[in-house]
């Protein structure tokens, strides 16, 4: 299938929505086809057919190798992508994994994730510099892709961390076009963001500057972005860069139909069984991510049992952790970490019949669901992040309203601070009291409290986010 050469609007972004696998037993048919779904899905499928759309990402995998391959390096086939057209690019996997894993994943998330052991980590040596070079490669292609695929003029929108540095190299190519770069992690302060060598700084941040528009899921991470130009290129946003805010928000008609299915069903049935009769539930739902903070969640959950025996045999923490980027080691260990943690309190205070945490740690985005309509308090502590959609998407799904214990370094905590009960992430002692608290809430309190969390986690549904960008763009 031949390249649309002319897209109107354009959307760039690491992962596509569409990923491949190779199914053992050859042959043609051997390659299976798994959409996904999203913000980003949400929105393309929202400015409708007539507009000529194109997504640039990345194969991620041998199977996304061999579609590439088969599509002869143009769009996929439009029955794999929902009708979208989709240019996945085949990038060295070298060069790939390096990008991403080597500065994407171990260095820019861990600078705006401030999480670094500082007295050990960072080293820029001479192996960060040539891993660099395999990132301004990696970006490169996306750049020379989507100046291949954009008609005059076109919209673009790029995604994240992993493409800084495309808006200024697509700029260099296609001068006439419109570009947008959305941030979907936090920005780092400048104290912290210069840890990165100068030179590395300056790029990362003109190669933001380099779009029309520069956006974040936060006022309080678009001034830390303001904040590091002035520190780093000086006074000024020279480039004459807008800068905007989109706090992303959940989509309430998705979830809740899709709460209600049949598998949700059999999954909450499963869940109430483990449980036990008549208890409260403490609920989690994140990938294993050094960010999440799930280690201290559970130390937090023991101290609650230790300080408040009252709620012995009474409570029961529902935490599913799945599993992430679990070939860079840090992950593994942190991985390994949690079930300890968890084994540890269930070996401390379980009983013939009371299993004080229930770990589940395969992906299953059904339990999840189930797990949501279940839920009493929602846990939602990471050290930073983003946004997060657990800590909106919860509130709209629970059958009954739950209290959601919300730390202050989350971007949700902007919109749902004042409904929540919020906890310094770092904190123990006070995370244990706001889970003791929010388990204690007066039934009333908490309906009224949840139901206006989640008016205020859907206002900006993943498809009125996409669109409010794009007509910021065209503005």
């Amino acid at each position: 299938m031949g390249s649309t050469r002319g897209a109107e609007v354009l959307v760039a972004s690491n992962r596509g929505p569409v990923s491949y696998e190779v199914r053992p037993g050859g042959g043609a048919g051997a390659l299976h086809a798994r959409r996904g779904g999203g913000g980003l899905v949400s929105g393309l499928s929202a400015i409708g057919p007539s507009t000529n759309a194109v997504w640039v990402c990345a194969a991620l995998s041998d199977g996304d190798r061999e579609a590439v391959r088969r599509a002869g390096g143009g769009l996929l086939p439009a029955e794999d992508t929902g009708g979208q057209h989709v240019r996945m690019l085949d990038i060295d996997a070298t060069v790939f994994s390096d990008a991403y894993n080597g500065i994407a994943n171990s260095v820019l998330w861990f600078v705006h994730h401030m999480l670094y052991q500082t007295p050990l980590e960072p080293v820029f040596d001479a192996e960060f510099r040539r891993r660099w070079g395999s990132y301004e490669a990696y970006n490169r292609a996306f750049a020379e892709a989507l100046a291949q695929e954009a008609a005059e003029g076109a919209a673009v929108l790029i995604q994240d961390y992993h493409l800084a540095l495309a808006p200024r190299m697509l700029r260099q190519l296609r001068p006439d076009l419109r570009i947008g770069h959305f941030s979907h992690t936090p920005w780092a302060p400048p104290d912290y963001f210069r840890l990165l060598p100068d030179d590395i700084a300056a790029e990362l941040l003109t190669g933001i500057l380099g779009a029309d528009r520069a956006a974040f899921l936060t006022r309080r991470w678009a001034d830390a972005f303001t904040d590091c130009c002035h520190a780093v290129l000086g006074p000024g946003i020279p480039s004459g860069t807008r800068i905007g805010v989109h706090g992303l928000g959940a989509d309430a008609d998705f979830l809740r139909e899709r709460a209600h299915r049949a598998d949700v069903d059999e999954r909450m049935a499963a869940l109430r069984q483990e449980i036990g009769e008549g208890r409260r539930t403490i609920v989690r739902v994140d990938r294993t991510e050094l960010s999440k903070n799930i280690v201290r969640g559970l130390l937090a959950y023991r101290q609650l049992l230790e300080d408040h025996p009252e709620w012995r045999e009474r409570v029961v923490h529902l935490a599913f952790a799945y599993p992430s980027r679990q070939d860079l080691a840090v992950y593994r260990d942190y991985t390994a970490e949690v079930r300890r943690v968890a084994e540890e309190i269930n070996s401390t205070y379980g009983t013939a019949g009371w299993t004080p945490v229930v770990l589940h740690v395969k992906d299953d985005f059904a339990r999840s669901l189930a797990a949501y309509r279940l839920a009493d308090v929602a846990l939602v502590n990471p050290i930073r992040d983003g946004m997060n959609l657990v800590a909106k998407e919860v509130p709209v799904v629970s059958d009954e309203g739950c209290v959601l214990v919300l730390s202050r370094e989350a971007g949700a905590f902007e919109e749902l601070g004042e409904d929540a009960v919020v906890v310094n992430p770092y904190d123990i002692g006070g995370t244990a009291e706001a889970l003791c608290r929010a388990l204690g809430m007066a039934p009333e309190e908490r309906a009224e409290r949840s139901k206006r969390l989640a008016a205020a986690a859907t206002a900006l549904p993943p498809a009125r986010w996409f669109l409010d960008q794009l007509g910021a763009l065209e503005r």
